[in-house]
């Protein structure tokens, strides 16, 4: 194999370099704040930490600075999108390695976890952790959010992942006028972030959280995390008002943040053109209304308790942020497998939810109706359209190898860590809870209030792993193992 292939290790060096000072400069947040209002013991862990990000992406910042050379291709783009994630992920655990003196694999799998939104965690009791390294998880959480949102909306269109080309056509036609370079896509899209997270937070304390409490659950809603800085989650608050708040913003992360760019821009009309907004709803809107009678009708539970529960569950996991109400491994296991499948289907695309996302299926399903059509009407044409716009053949494949490889992914995941000793429950719910970055399954291990700490270094290496392909879409992580990519 040769491995002396032109690709731009330049470029990818200075854009890991780059990213590395902004990752030194996110550790001034939590140092700041524990030595001004926390506990002043973890902030110089925080500071050691923005030194060596500062060293080492200021090193590859200025060693390849290269203003001709600074260019990605193809190659570079798929690099340079998975090996950020690792990185960056990297980095991010040196304050938690350093003040929690944990093991190494375990502060990776925190970081990582909370990078990629996943929101599974190895601490025991999380009310036992400083809150420096509490509010750490909560901002990666919400960088990772936001960036995949920018490298889905701009990125993963260009390299034509799982279909993701049909939406460059959309974003040349809608956007072009008015956001025409991708600085501007990128700030509108982060405005819209922060003003929802500010908004979030206010309401959550004013609903009655502390500041603190606030702020990292804000932080954790809207990127779709689903970290708490308690170990019961949100039932520890047991506020209607609390799960409304959250819910409300669960649905916002679940949506195509592009959508609120439209509406910012005046196309007040974005909204009900959006087909995968109007599935999203009525998906939860039916799951939450079936499940609420099947709780009254089979458990006797009283009603309105049954539509707290299954209201906030269903949108919890049908935008793969992972936030619990209640203990639902005691449901039935009807419900048990409903929430298996709708935590694999996601949210929207060009949101922070992971799964396979919705308008995959809704062109999916349109192939299948098409097809059995074809069928019954042999020398009739059918045309394969989504939201105006023709789907070619091309994408229709890109989208049908991408589902077939996210179960097959799914599978895998689940059968090596069987093989690491992991029971067929806790596998494959864990598989499932990691690839679609929900983050919680069933199981003493990855369910409600577990910890996933008593598991060997093996099985989480397998886990992360998981979380990486999950968030960066499957296909971003997977091509690199290709032989035929690393040739000219």
């Amino acid at each position: 194999m040769n491995l002396n292939v032109s690709i731009n290790w330049r470029s990818i060096s200075y854009v890991c370099g780059f990213l590395l000072l902004a990752l030194g400069g996110a550790m001034l947040i939590p140092a700041s704040l524990d030595f001004l209002f926390f506990s002043g013991r973890t902030y110089m862990k925080f500071v050691a930490g923005l030194f060596v990000c500062g060293i080492i992406g200021g090193t590859l910042v200025l060693a390849n600075r290269c203003p001709d050379r600074m260019k990605l291709g193809m190659r570079e783009a798929f690099l340079v999108t998975s090996l950020v994630w690792v990185v960056l992920s990297i980095f991010a655990a040196l304050p938690i390695y350093w003040t929690l003196n944990i093991p190494f694999v375990d502060a990776c799998f925190e970081s990582v976890s909370s990078l990629s939104t996943t929101g599974m965690s190895t601490f025991t009791l999380v009310e036992k952790i400083p809150k420096s390294i509490l509010l750490w998880r909560s901002f990666l959480q919400w960088f990772g959010g936001m960036g995949i949102i920018v490298i889905a909306m701009t990125f993963f269109p260009a390299l034509r992942l799982g279909g993701m080309q049909l939406f460059r056509s959309e974003f040349s036609d809608r956007y072009e006028k008015i956001l025409p370079r991708l600085s501007q896509i990128a700030s509108s899209l982060l405005g819209c972030y922060c003003f929802f997270t500010v908004i979030c937070a206010v309401l959550y304390h004013l609903a009655g959280m502390s500041y603190f409490d606030a702020t990292c659950h804000a932080l954790s809603t809207i990127s779709t995390g689903g970290l708490s800085t308690h170990s019961e989650s949100l039932s520890y608050f047991n506020s209607a008002w609390i799960e409304c708040i959250a819910g409300a913003f669960m649905i916002i992360g679940g949506m195509t943040l592009m959508i609120f760019v439209r509406i910012a821009h005046g196309d007040w009309r974005s909204l009900m053109r959006d087909k995968q907004f109007h599935t999203f709803l009525s998906s939860i809107f039916l799951c939450s209304v079936f499940l609420t009678f099947w709780q009254v009708m089979t458990n006797g539970t009283p009603l309105l308790e049954s539509i707290r529960h299954a209201f906030f569950m269903v949108i919890s996991i049908f935008s793969t942020t992972g936030y619990i109400n209640t203990d639902y491994s005691l449901w039935s296991p009807l419900p048990l497998v409903l929430f298996f499948i709708i935590s694999l289907i996601g949210g929207c695309t060009g949101s922070t939810t992971g799964g396979i996302k919705i308008f995959r299926l809704q062109v999916l399903f349109t192939i299948a109706r098409n097809h059995l059509r074809h069928l019954r009407r042999p020398n009739a044409v059918f045309m394969t359209r989504f939201q105006g716009y023709h789907i070619t053949d091309a994408v229709a494949f890109s989208i049908m190898t991408l589902i077939i490889l996210y179960i097959t992914t799914v599978l895998i995941i689940a059968i090596s860590l069987s093989a690491c000793g992991v029971d067929f429950t806790t596998a494959l719910t864990g598989s499932g809870a990691v690839l679609s970055t929900l983050g919680v399954g069933i199981g003493p291990i990855v369910g409600l209030g577990a910890t996933i700490a008593q598991l060997d270094a093996l099985p989480k290496c397998i886990l992360m792993f998981g979380m990486i392909c999950g968030r960066l879409e499957l296909l971003a992580v997977l091509i690199l193992f290709m032989p035929s990519f690393w040739r000219n």
